[in-house]
């Protein structure tokens, strides 16, 4: 980055998520401004700064995937790839998706809130070895030239089989853990790498179907970790008795953001670090990289670094107590009106993700403008929004997730067999990106909040738990959805355009019989 372009480009950036981060904040102020809410002068205050510190993170975020994360991607893939050695190729991206992963701070959220009931490092390790293993599936079908869709339906099949056998050992209440696991593992720090990573190796390995190809590797990612947590939920013998964190908001502001700011700097200086060790080792060994391009990817570490702490730093101060108290207020009102917020907080959380605009630029990038920005931030929206209510729906009527998650899935899969490949490679993926640490970190605690209002704190890790899971099954839905409406049309334009054709031509049709 230099001089005054990257310091306009860097202002362009903060602006975007001036415009992302706006409506999920004011819709907090207009509820404070409501008699129905009673927020202290503290969370107003802590909410307020911790907005500022969303908007300036999520801008130095997604400057620094620009510059650092989605180039480190792309190199480490194509330069390993180009040595042609598969083995070394699987064991790197095994260890590459371990590490990144028990980094991942969406995952250390997670990890945190249901420490009463499982312990945190096995549940952060399971995943990692469940992401490492399924990004060398990943890879192998790049290699091979599998397509995506017939992969998803062997492993999908094979968690529905998974979960049932959980219910029937009576460990069901963990089932909408593991998979809330699998989105809240594709988060801001290993979405860009591992598409990029995709994009490297597929450039080198893939066929003339490198396009969709490309993608996939978030949506294999997302798999491995909810098989590895229905395994370990089916072997556990723990007490699943689930206490709700503490949401509340002290008088010390500062202190909370010093406190959680530190902690949050070590979370991620550990995700970091281990990715650019892991970029200094593969640079010495095959990739040889300019200076020039070293100091750029250099000082979009710098900015991933800043960016991400601020950002989980505000959410975790600034909006998990508020989350939680809307949605355990709202809850002893209307359940109706309950639903229909559902409905606005989705659009909101999406446009606030930061990884999503990371994701949309990426697929409109790789496939020539055909799949838009504008058209992926549409269907992500309507999907999410959806997911966000049936969750609101599951928590007030107190039934499985099961009876989403099994028929969801079928749907997606089914829609798979008619659409362009790419299009499910894309849902797939995005299903990953759009359960990010907005999700985590505001929606979560929000259904925590409903649920101890409607069924009760013993209820929360069985009803309020699984809203990831809905955010991330959603997409794979509404995206497809637009890739099958997009055949269809391509298929009236064809057909029309035939007819025209012989409409015009009738009079010129000679008989030789």
């Amino acid at each position: 980055m230099e001089g005054d372009g990257g310091l306009k480009e860097l202002k362009n950036k903060i602006l975007e998520a001036l415009v992302s981060a706006l409506p999920i904040t004011a819709i907090v102020y207009l509820m404070a401004l409501t008699p129905l809410f009673h927020f202290s002068r503290a969370e107003l205050i802590t909410f307020t700064i911790g907005a500022i510190g969303l908007v300036v993170g999520i801008g130095l975020f997604n400057m620094g995937a620009d510059l650092a994360m989605t180039p480190m991607g792309t190199h480490i893939g194509s330069g390993l790839s180009r040595q042609r050695k598969l083995g070394l190729l699987l064991s790197v991206c095994f260890v590459l998706g371990l590490l990144i992963t028990v980094a991942e701070p969406d995952l250390q959220v997670l990890a945190g809130q249901v420490s009463a009931v499982m312990n945190g490092t096995l549940l952060v390790y399971t995943v990692g070895i469940g992401v490492g293993a399924f990004l060398m599936v990943a890879i192998l079908r790049i290699v091979f030239r599998r397509t995506l869709g017939s992969i998803l339906m062997l492993f999908y099949m094979a968690l529905f089989a998974l979960a049932l056998l959980l219910v029937e050992r009576g460990n069901g209440s963990l089932l909408p853990l593991a998979f809330d696991s699998g989105g809240v593992t594709t988060g801001p720090i290993t979405v860009p790498f591992i598409m990029a990573l995709g994009v490297g190796i597929s450039a080198v390995l893939g066929d003339r179907h490198s396009q969709e190809n490309s993608f996939g590797l978030v949506a294999l990612c997302s798999v491995g970790p909810i098989m590895a947590v229905l395994l370990l939920g089916i072997f556990s013998t723990n007490d699943l008795t689930y206490q709700v964190p503490d949401y509340t908001v002290g008088s010390e502001i500062l202190s909370a953001f010093l406190h959680t700011g530190v902690h949050t700097a070590k979370e991620v200086a550990l995700a970091l670090g281990m990715i650019v060790v892991f970029f200094i080792v593969c640079q010495m060994l095959f990739l040889r990289l300019t200076a020039r391009s070293l100091h750029r990817i250099a000082v979009g570490v710098g900015f991933t670094y800043v960016g991400l702490v601020m950002f989980l730093t505000s959410v975790n101060v600034g909006f998990m107590p508020i989350g939680y108290k809307l949605g355990y207020t709202l809850a002893q009102g209307n359940t109706t009106f309950l639903a229909l917020f559902g409905l606005v907080m989705g659009v909101l959380v999406v446009l606030a993700e930061p990884a999503i605009h990371v994701l949309n630029q990426q697929v409109e990038d790789v496939t020539g403008g055909t799949v838009s920005r504008k058209s992926m931030m549409v269907g992500l929206c309507c999907g999410v929004s959806a997911a966000i209510m049936l969750s609101m729906i599951r928590i007030i009527f107190d039934f499985s997730l099961i009876y989403y998650i099994i028929p969801g899935y079928f749907i997606s899969l089914a829609l798979s067999l008619f659409v362009p490949p790419v299009y499910t490679a894309i849902a797939f993926d995005s299903g990953g990106v759009a359960s990010g640490p907005m999700t985590s970190c505001f929606i979560l605690p929000f259904a925590v909040g409903v649920c101890c209002a409607l069924q009760g704190a013993d209820a929360v890790l069985a009803n309020a738990f699984g809203v990831v899971a809905l955010v991330a099954m959603s997409p794979l839905i509404t995206i497809q959805l637009l890739g099958f409406r997009a055949v269809l049309d391509r298929r009236v334009r064809e057909h029309m355009a035939m007819r025209r054709m012989l409409d015009s031509n009738d009079e010129q049709i000679i008989s030789f019989m």
